[in-house]
């Protein structure tokens, strides 16, 4: 079922019809280095979050990335990509690559230079020779579906929360939801400038939520989210949206990642709470990374 509007979401939803009967974190995850990082100027035509008027540094950015690599692997087991000069957002393989049980999902991306990332053959054939999963490629079909950064899912009760912007249209919704096999996905409109959902939204091991609600279009909309979440909701500042603390992942039931920065922009009372609810907080320093528009979360894609 898809819904579009805060009331047809709060009618079909309900604790009893949607009960928390699938395992609500992955099994493992993998990332793509940051071979020859750079800032793609094509992505930053609908990604203001990225730091264009800024030198990078690739080799900072491998180290910040294998020490993200080899402090995850805390949480779930990780692979690691190698990375493509050719494909400089690579370092952000969630919203190409996705998976559900048994299925890898590939994305229908908005950018050329994040299309050719939906072609690696050693991502698809990682998934399809080894771990024996079925691909659903969404890569070729008219329509636009950048997978788990417009589409935050609730994997313990089947709900996918799907964030309508450039980076994804209601046709890519609809095959987003199937290709998930979801049981209820609520779209909505993200607020002006907002490219991603897992910018201003995360849920955390299905049983609490960060949320930035100047990043969504309708106030409604973060209400009737709130609902399925409450009391375990964390609010952010615009101040702590821009640093990405909305960027979040829960790898394991216990612990929540964040970069240093997204960290250090928590107010105390945010910190307890997240405590208070079974969540060690760690952080690994992304500087560098960031500059490329996106935060811990982007480079996590899960295996389930």
């Amino acid at each position: 079922m898809i819904v579009t509007t805060p009331a047809e979401f709060r009618a079909a939803y309900s604790a009893e019809r949607f009960p928390m009967s699938a395992p609500a974190t992955a099994r493992a995850a993998f990332l793509v280095a940051p071979h020859g990082f750079a800032l793609a100027a094509e992505s930053a035509t609908d990604n203001r979050y990225m730091a264009m008027e800024k030198a990078t540094d690739s080799a900072r950015a491998l180290v910040e990335h294998a020490a993200l690599a080899a402090a995850l692997r805390q949480s779930v087991p990780i692979v690691v990509f190698p990375g493509d000069p050719t494909m400089p957002d690579g370092v952000f393989p969630n919203n190409v690559f996705a998976s559900a049980p048994g299925r890898l999902v590939v994305g229908a991306m908005r950018h050329d230079v994040r299309r050719r990332e939906a072609e690696r053959a050693d991502i698809r054939s990682f998934f399809r020779d080894l771990l024996h999963c079925e691909i659903v490629d969404l890569s070729a079909q008219p329509l636009v579906a950048e997978l788990t950064g417009a589409l935050v899912i609730d994997r313990a009760r089947g709900i996918g929360f799907c964030g309508l912007s450039e980076r994804c249209d209601m046709a890519g919704a609809r095959a987003m939801h199937a290709a998930f096999g979801l049981k209820l996905m609520f779209c909505f409109e993200l607020a002006q400038g907002e490219y991603h959902t897992n910018v201003v939204f995360a849920q955390l091991a299905s049983r609490a939520a960060i949320i930035a609600p100047d990043g969504f279009a309708d106030a409604d909309v973060v209400e009737a989210i709130a609902e399925v979440y409450a009391p375990r909701m964390a609010y952010l500042s615009v101040a702590q949206k821009a640093a990405f603390a909305g960027n979040a992942i829960a790898l394991s039931p216990d612990a929540v990642w964040m970069s240093t920065r997204a960290v250090a922009s928590l107010r105390p009372e945010q910190r307890v709470a997240l405590g208070d609810w079974g969540f060690a907080l760690h952080s690994v320093e992304l500087g560098e990374i960031e500059k490329a528009g996106g935060s811990l979360r982007c480079c996590v894609a899960e295996i389930f």
